[in-house]
């Protein structure tokens, strides 16, 4: 099973740190965020891994290279301008092939275990989600979850992970070099029954702004300084 890591993006709420470097090559604990995903996908037996990149991308291909570093193979998915998230899966859709892949976001850091993921068949859903409890920044959530089906009911709800299982069906009617975002397509695929999901209960962050960066940091300091 391949992985893809969204690392397209700007970074806007992280600037002017990211008017210098992009947004996965900021490091945290060490090391880039990028280098902990590609750390972590490598250990669960991901080796396939496609990375979309915009901003600053060059940075990034310069830094990791091919990925034989860390025991991987990168296909890299330029992009002039950002394409939104579904827009850069879509635009990805050659180096990515018609099967199931696993999609995370770069600007994330977690102890999910992906091999959890490899070769999980999704059947006839379209996606399958991961959730974690909404963070103080994002109290309202994002989808249901009832049994393990997603869903956009009120209550309860929690936050999507920035980690899904994806067919490449869903994006299917995006043409290549438009733009477009992936939450309405989980809203509409899961409004039709066709998403599944489960709840992830360790530690997630979503590294997106310079405060929640400095959690992080914070976090993964006391972490190295236990053993």
């Amino acid at each position: 099973m391949k992985a893809m890591i969204l690392a397209a993006g700007r970074g806007e709420r992280l600037r002017p740190l990211t008017d210098r470097i992009p947004k996965a090559l900021i490091a945290a604990g060490g090391k880039p965020l990028l280098a902990w995903h590609l750390e972590r996908l490598a250990a669960a037996g991901y080796r396939d891994i496609v990375i979309n990149v915009s901003h600053l991308g060059g940075m990034l291909i310069e830094r990791f290279g091919a990925g034989a570093a860390y025991g991987v193979a990168i296909q890299w998915s330029q992009e002039t301008e950002a394409l939104e998230t579904a827009g850069g899966i879509a635009q990805a859709a050659a180096l990515l092939g018609p099967a199931p892949f696993l999609l995370l976001n770069a600007d994330i850091w977690c102890d999910f275990d992906f091999a959890a993921l490899r070769g999980r068949p999704l059947g006839a859903d379209l996606a399958h989600l991961v959730l974690v409890a909404n963070p103080h920044h994002r109290a309202k959530g994002d989808f249901s979850l009832r049994g393990a089906r997603v869903g956009s009911e009120a209550s309860p709800r929690y936050t999507y992970a920035g980690i899904a299982l994806l067919s490449p069906v869903l994006v299917a009617g995006i043409g290549p070099g438009r733009k477009a975002p992936l939450a309405p397509l989980f809203r509409e695929a899961a409004e039709r029954g066709a998403v599944s999901g489960e709840i992830h209960g360790g530690l997630w962050f979503d590294a997106g702004t310079a405060d929640r960066l400095a959690e992080l940091q914070t976090l993964l300091q006391r972490k190295n300084s236990a053993t």
